[in-house]
């Protein structure tokens, strides 16, 4: 028997931040997410290997069919996560056993490097609610926490805006394919940002929380609708703006490159993993020459 599950990445063009307080962001599903197969085996536990992009094991573990305890792992910390999740899935649907007796081995593979921020985690969470056959909002609730739209992004295959609301967000199909995707670019800025700890911090601050969530809402529709590249930075730009004064923090093209000639947007947490970039494919070389060689055009990472 075996049982195949997948689900896309994701990215986030507006609403980092406040989207966990309910404002409307527009999300988008990457070419690149995790696969989650599930076979038969002899072996008299319960197997599980997560495999990186090139394919090499990055994380293995057994667990006893009798109690679930572990038997054996390469990574304590990832085993303990990683049996939460299933002990979470078990919870909200009784019938659900991972070490069922015609499963014997799971298999995660993702198809992008790890680092690079696109969905480890909720990739991971979408494909056992899938197979647990519970709600991947409440899964993710139990294990990692979050806004939800990556569980969103990992199950809609166009992109989407999502507001929160509990366990049954609001989310729309929309479309966005401007005609300027040919100048975007997503730079990769060689660095991954602990998601959690931006959040914490992010919780920590005082302000308008009502006012700052009309603003990220009005920018995200008027986004929607722009049609021509100047229009899509100035709005890139503003939001950039917004968010810098309510995190007190200062805007990554200021602090990394100031004298570039396009528009640079944060994409979820400041100060890692991809940044949204305008321009074209020569003015790129500014970013290798700065060390940044992850650039890919949208046509690469977007569905």
């Amino acid at each position: 028997m075996t049982k195949e599950f997948y689900s896309n990445g994701k990215l986030l063009i507006t609403g980092e931040y406040a989207i966990l307080d309910g404002a409307k962001g527009l999300a988008l599903p990457t070419k690149f997410g995790q696969s989650l197969s599930l076979l038969g085996s002899d072996s008299e536990n319960f197997v599980w290997n997560s495999l990186d992009v090139d394919e090499n094991i990055w994380f293995s573990a057994e667990f006893s069919k009798k109690d679930s305890k572990t038997v054996y792992t390469s990574d304590r910390d990832v085993a303990h996560r990683l049996s939460h999740i299933l002990l979470e899935a078990k919870k909200l649907n009784p019938d659900f056993s991972p070490t069922t007796t015609d499963i014997n081995s799971a298999e995660a593979k993702v198809t992008f490097p790890i680092d690079w921020g696109l969905g480890t985690s909720s990739t991971l969470i979408a494909n056992i609610a899938a197979w647990a056959e519970v709600n991947p909002y409440q899964l993710l609730e139990a294990t990692f926490g979050g806004s939800g739209y990556d569980i969103a992004c990992a199950t809609h295959n166009t992109a989407i805006t999502y507001q929160r609301n509990g366990f049954e967000p609001h989310v729309t199909e929309v479309t966005f394919n401007p005609d300027f995707t040919d100048q975007l670019f997503f730079v990769y800025l060689n660095q991954k940002k602990n998601s959690r700890e931006a959040i914490e911090s992010y919780r920590n601050l005082d302000f308008n929380k009502e006012k700052l969530i009309l603003k990220i809402n009005s920018i995200t529709e008027r986004i929607l609708a722009s049609t021509h590249l100047k229009d899509f930075e100035l709005l890139l730009n503003e939001h950039e703006s917004v968010l810098s004064k309510t995190l007190q923090i200062d805007t990554i093209k200021n602090i990394l490159f100031p004298d570039y000639n396009g528009t640079i947007k944060s994409l979820g947490a400041w100060g890692g993993d991809f940044v949204l970039v305008t321009g074209t494919e020569k003015d790129m070389s500014y970013f290798k020459e700065k060390g940044y060689h992850t650039i890919l055009p949208y046509s690469k990472m977007i569905l």
